[in-house]
């Protein structure tokens, strides 16, 4: 077939996905050329280019092109699963069948594998965490590589530890690449990669296998770079400066209906997401929240409505963003500011790809860098750290599992399995049945590498300060972040143009706004299973907690990463702030949230005839850090409550400072187990109480101090413990 045929049939592929019966649907010139690149040279190509270009396009019309010539399925690497619901419908429109193997229908996959050896599918979307599954890696990949007519790598900046949004699943994919039989063709698209990431993700695409001469352009090897300017005609970037949380939130309230359309309200963490969702419900708008804490069920359905525009907006962190297509999306709004400006026009991108005009707003908040300095903290552990979990993997004589490793290391889980995986694609460890091992491989910590990173970081988080204060077209200050080298003043945004909203809000709203901020009190859920593995690390506790040995469900003043009490708490908890008494507001505040929780369902000022007694006395947690706080707090709830401070559940003497709070239960409880214990005058007082005792303390992450605690209470014949904490992490 010669090139102008093929053009003829690719265009009629692009009519029936765009459902155009006019014949007049035309592929782009960039498209046609990743299209022949693909279908007629065999070639490996990245497609960088703004979001809404049309990049699925190119995989689709590319899939039916060479499925027609008898090649076999597509494979689309595919991060999200609203990336891959929208894409199975969008594949159905051109008379493409497409499937998904990912963790939300396990129970099809069988199914599913079967079709594909059978020849009836012509796509098959896989979630990046299926290529290191070890039964899916070593049973279906090698059959599904051998078998793969075209490998599509979506939103391929994850590849790279250069992107702002790196996924160490991803990294499975040089080892695809590199087993791909020869002349299978590859395209990697993303909207979002500076020129860093573009030569690093081209770099890991053009590592092509031995022997393989197909196509008269196929030159050396390297991949074909098509990259596009990433203006986008219909966005107006703005920023509004606000002086704190009531009055960002005030504002949306205010403006949310005079927005075009529906939209995305952005928030950097789960908690601001929930106040802000609770807050706007409560205003008459019409919203859901959608979170990584969201069930599957509830972020199809909140999906779902966002695309029949049953709701104005949905309030959304993260978790709602590549992938996400709904071509008449009206606005963008952020309330807090993300710590990347690639990761910023990524999420901007979700608006106006079908529409003239749409709205961007981003609304700074004074949180925004402690929520940044958070998340920094999560990043690629110390040497100390990987050499630990190598040598406890090393002596093991059988696989480890995560539960098994983890009470040998002071690792969080995610923060584990994450590092575990970097290890696995540099060939140091390996997933097998059964858990990890190690390899055997030479293996070094690439300190320079990770330091480059952590500068880039950091070199990111300036540019979002830059990018609220500058003075200069927004649009192209975004696009110059993302080495475009097209960038020109866009005629839009606020710089360009003018503010087009004013900073005004009615003394109504805001002081409602207030009003849902200042409102105190969290529940703080009680650990009801003992961390795995302790017997191993020489703690003889494991499965359930007895009932007889919980606390109950306690409270907290906030959360560190809300915008209402979490801006009052984090200065007030910072490990550089000084220690002191508890300040005034923050003791009324927590009175407050004694007496709304004396009022709850099960409440001890209910006054239901099941209702628990009133607690009858205040017992603290020794602080090593904050203990003016702690104790002040302990003595203002007696005075005010009227019952006795009875003590302080102390450190042993000769007891170093416990692990961190960010170590994993297992190391919480090893370092707690023993180290805390009752004075002898507190113990019999908690014998001689007679009712419930308020267990005080400042802060809690883990939940495992207050669980020791509260056991040494109820051992010691408390009738019930109540923790009252001032923040909690979550």
């Amino acid at each position: 077939m010669n090139h102008t045929e093929l053009r003829l049939k690719a265009d009629a592929v692009l009519a029936r996905l765009v459902g155009d019966d006019s014949g007049e649907a035309r592929l782009r010139d960039d498209q046609w050329r990743a299209i022949e690149a693909l279908v007629a040279e065999r070639r490996r190509a990245l497609v960088v280019q703004r979001t809404g270009w049309g990049k699925s396009a190119v995989y689709f019309v590319a899939t039916a092109l060479l499925r027609a010539a008898g090649q076999g399925p597509t494979v689309i690497v595919s991060p999200l699963l609203a990336l891959m619901r929208n894409q199975v419908a969008a594949a159905a429109g051109a008379g493409i069948r497409a499937r998904t193997i990912n963790s939300s229908n396990t129970q099809d996959w069988q199914a599913i594998q079967a079709e594909v050896a059978e020849g009836t599918v012509d796509v098959l979307l896989v979630s990046p965490e299926r290529l290191n599954n070890p039964d899916f890696r070593d049973q279906v990949l090698p059959e599904l590589t051998a078998a793969t007519g075209l490998l599509v790598v979506d939103e391929a900046h994850c590849i790279s530890d250069w992107g702002h949004d790196f996924r160490p699943d991803y990294r499975r994919l040089r080892t695809m690449l590199a087993e791909l039989p020869a002349g299978v063709p590859v395209l990697a698209t993303t909207a979002t990669a500076n020129a860093r990431v573009t030569a690093d993700v081209a770099d890991q695409l053009g590592t092509v296998p031995a022997g393989d001469g197909a196509g008269p352009d196929r030159g050396d090897g390297e991949a074909l770079v098509l990259r596009g300017p990433l203006e986008r005609e219909s966005l107006s970037l703005g920023v509004l400066t606000l002086p704190d949380a009531a009055h960002r939130m005030a504002w949306l309230s205010e403006q949310l209906e005079k927005l075009p359309g529906s939209g995305i309200v952005y928030t950097l963490t789960v908690a601001a997401a929930e106040e802000v969702t609770a807050f706007l419900r409560g205003q008459g708008h019409t919203v859901a929240a959608y979170t990584g804490k969201s069930e599957n069920t509830e972020r199809e359905a909140a999906e779902a409505d966002l695309l029949a525009n049953r709701v104005k907006a949905l309030v959304a962190t993260s978790a709602l963003g590549m992938g996400f297509d709904k071509p008449d999306l009206g606005f963008v709004v952020h309330l807090g500011s993300p710590s990347s400006p690639i990761a910023y026009y990524q999420q901007v991108g979700r608006a106006g790809r079908g529409v003239e005009h749409a709205e961007v707003l981003l609304l700074p908040g004074r949180e925004d860098e402690a929520i940044w300095r958070y998340f920094a903290s999560l990043a690629f552990p110390d040497e100390d750290q990987v050499r630990r979990t190598l040598d406890v993997l090393g002596a093991a004589d059988r696989p480890l599992s995560l539960p098994a490793l983890e009470p040998q290391v002071e690792l969080r889980r995610s923060r584990l399995e994450t590092m575990l995986k970097v290890l696995d694609v540099d060939g140091a460890v390996r997933r097998v049945r059964g858990g990890w091992t190690v390899t055997g491989r030479p293996w070094q910590y690439d300190t320079q590498r990770y330091a480059w990173v952590a500068r880039q970081r950091e070199a990111e988080q300036q540019a979002m300060r830059d990018y609220t204060a500058t003075a200069d077209c927004r649009m192209e200050f975004l696009r110059r972040q993302l080495d475009d080298g097209e960038a020109a003043p866009c005629g839009r945004c606020d710089n360009c143009t003018g503010p087009r909203f004013t900073a005004e809000v009615s003394a109504v709203t805001l002081e409602a706004a207030r009003g849902e901020l200042a409102r105190p009190g969290v529940e703080v859920e009680p650990r009801k299973m003992w961390p795995t593995g302790l017997p191993a690390i020489g703690v003889d506790l494991k499965g359930k907690i007895p009932p007889g040995e919980q606390p109950a469900t306690g409270r907290a003043l906030g959360r560190l990463s809300d915008i209402g009490w979490g801006n009052r708490l984090r200065p007030l908890l910072a490990p550089q702030s000084q220690d002191g008494p508890v300040p005034d507001d923050v003791v009324a505040a927590v009175v407050d949230v004694l007496a709304d929780w004396a009022k709850a369902p099960g409440g001890w000022g209910t006054g239901a005839p099941d209702a628990p007694a009133r607690p009858v006395g205040v017992v603290t947690v020794a602080s090593r850090t904050r203990p003016r706080l702690v104790q002040s707090l302990g003595e203002r709830i007696s005075q005010i409550g009227r019952m006795p401070l009875l003590g302080t559940v102390t450190y042993a003497e000769g007891v170093p400072d416990v692990a961190p709070a960010r170590s994993n239960g297992a190391q919480r409880m090893r370092a707690l187990h023993g180290s805390l214990i009752l004075p002898e005058p507190l113990s019999a007082a908690v014998a001689d109480a007679a009712g419930p005792l308020l267990l005080v303390d400042d802060f809690t992450d883990t939940g495992w101090t207050l669980a020791v605690a509260a056991r040494l209470l109820l051992r010691a014949g408390a009738e019930r413990v109540l923790p009252l904490v001032l923040a909690a992490q979550g």
